[in-house]
């Protein structure tokens, strides 16, 4: 079987990017190994997504955006940065914006099915579920794909998807950077008696981080940042201890909170390609640059690139230039290396200072969040970066 483009991975910016370019006469193969029933109506995963304003701009275009319910949908009106148990508070409201909120709130799982809703009937899209890359060869007329299954497919170019340890990237030969914090995530949804006011608060405890989000209704996501040696005692802690544990921590802001169903852990790992392009290849999502979650730049990083990447190849084809060469996906390492670089080692210095417990990393950070408040060129390019309003 041939193809125009075979991406390897069903994550959502790979489903997008297929969605972005199914309207250029091109045949897409999407190759992964769930199941179509799980890609249909994805598990909850614990996982809350914060959309920047230009993400959202894309989800439309692409017709994703109006799959998802608007009863799911969490505005995100004002954001609060706590250091230890201080109440002085790094603090943007969408007041200071020409915009009706910061951002968006919406469950990982209604992206994720949103995203293959959006592809699932295109003719030109075809999605190989339950089906594994076992190798690949690319040469200078195009790529042998070897499935698990013993089926070889070709293709122009391979897009790569999968994922920040992505065994594409490495089988390409392409170096990066993986940082392993030596911490694990643990998210979990809580009730709480006190409305949130869609304020979402990162505090930065001593030892550990605590992110309060605010979700649809009197629910909030709550996401622990811990030392892995002491993920597990507070995922066997009782719903009882570990209600009363969140509150004290959040200063009971909220009130009574209730743990509402399961906690799910994800070790913490960031990653970023030395490059993100090859001759007909070229990574995209996660597997280009995987980022710390304290910023929320992951997922809108990701469709930020694979927007950027759609429009190359579409001016590439209008151009009549063959747009899975190195020369026109250079365009697209370049533009995104631009983008991502500062934000991801950034991002890594503002978690080393904040998760430091030396004493000048702790008068650094009061000095810092005060700083950010109160000189306002800078306050409005944090907040600039974090909403992508402009």
């Amino acid at each position: 079987m041939y193809y125009d483009i075979i991406i390897i991975g069903s994550g959502p910016v790979g489903l997008s990017l297929a969605k972005a370019l199914s309207s250029l006469d091109l045949t897409i193969c999407i190759i992964d190994q769930q199941t179509e029933a799980i890609l249909s109506s994805p598990p909850d995963d614990g996982r809350e997504v914060a959309i920047t304003h230009l993400s959202k701009k894309i989800l439309s275009e692409l017709g994703s955006w109006e799959l998802i319910d608007d009863e799911s949908i969490s505005l995100i009106k004002e954001a609060k940065v706590l250091n230890g148990l201080s109440p002085y508070s790094l603090h943007f409201s969408h007041q200071e914006t020409d915009q009706a909120t910061l951002g968006h709130l919406i469950p990982n799982q209604l992206i994720k099915a949103s995203a293959y809703k959006a592809i699932q009937n295109l003719k030109n899209v075809h999605c190989m579920t339950e089906t594994k890359v076992k190798e690949f060869i690319i040469s200078d007329t195009g790529t042998l794909v070897t499935l698990d299954s013993g089926e070889i497919i070709n293709a122009d170019m391979i897009v790569a998807a999968d994922g920040r340890l992505s065994g594409s990237r490495r089988q390409m030969g392409i170096p990066a950077e993986v940082k392993d914090f030596g911490k694990t995530v643990i998210v979990c949804k809580m009730k709480h008696e006190k409305p949130h006011n869609n304020t979402a608060y990162e505090c930065f405890h001593y030892g550990r981080t605590l992110a309060i989000l605010p979700m649809a209704g009197n629910y909030c996501s709550v996401v622990i940042t811990i030392s892995s040696d002491k993920a597990t005692e507070i995922i066997k802690m009782t719903d009882e201890d570990f209600n009363r544990d969140i509150q004290n921590r959040f200063n009971n802001r909220l009130g009574d909170m209730t743990v509402c169903g399961e906690k799910f852990s994800y070790p913490l790992y960031a990653s970023h390609a030395d490059y993100f392009h090859s001759e007909r290849f070229v990574l995209v999502g996660d597997a280009a640059v995987g980022m710390h979650p304290v910023t929320a730049h992951g997922f809108n990083l990701g469709l930020r690139g694979s927007y950027n990447l759609a429009n190359i190849i579409k001016t590439a084809r209008d151009k009549n230039t063959p747009y899975y060469s190195k020369d026109v996906l250079k365009e697209y390492n370049q533009k995104h290396q631009l983008i991502t670089r500062p934000l991801y080692y950034g991002t890594n210095v503002l978690v080393d200072l904040y998760n430091s417990e030396r004493v000048t990393a702790k008068l650094i950070r009061r000095l810092a969040l005060r700083f950010g408040n109160n000189f306002w060129p800078v306050k409005k390019l944090i907040m600039d970066q974090l909403t992508e309003t402009h």
